[in-house]
């Protein structure tokens, strides 16, 4: 066996359907593009969401809703989250940094706690906002609820 040898397999490679090339080839004339039209000139592209002429879909449904610009999202993280956490790692402080590392916020998120679920421990907790109930749940199990700034 030598390089110059070497070919794909059997039935592996086809050849290029050649258009364009007179009335002889079979694929002259309009060269598979159908009569007239845009898609039959050259150069043709259409825009996005383009839908021959007629009206486009993103027109034709009415406006609605508003996405306010500065609108703060925040991960909701449970009062049983943060006594799981706060087990597991045998605290009496817990932290956004804690809550983002046992996985319950990704790395950019800004973290608020909700009252869902018990607390029992007397337990700090360092977030960027609270729930009001949250605040009275961690104040009545003798804890503190402070605001991350």
């Amino acid at each position: 066996m030598k390089l110059e040898n070497l070919k794909p397999a059997a039935g592996a490679t086809k050849n290029t359907k050649r258009v364009g090339r007179g009335q002889g080839s079979g694929k002259g004339g309009t060269a598979t593009r159908g009569t007239k039209g845009a898609k039959a000139r050259s150069g043709y592209e259409h825009k996005i969401g383009f839908e021959g002429g007629q009206m486009p879909l993103q027109r034709r449904l009415p406006k609605f809703g508003f996405k306010n610009p500065t609108r703060v999202e925040y991960q909701a993280v449970s009062l049983s989250a943060i006594q799981a956490i706060a087990d597991a790692a045998k605290v009496k402080e817990v932290d956004v940094a804690l809550m983002k590392s046992a996985g319950f916020a990704a790395k950019t998120d800004l973290v608020k706690v909700l009252a869902n679920g018990e607390i029992t421990a007397a337990i700090t907790v360092i977030a960027d906002a609270f729930s009001k109930t949250a605040v009275e749940k961690i104040e009545a199990a003798g804890g503190k609820a402070v605001v991350n700034k």
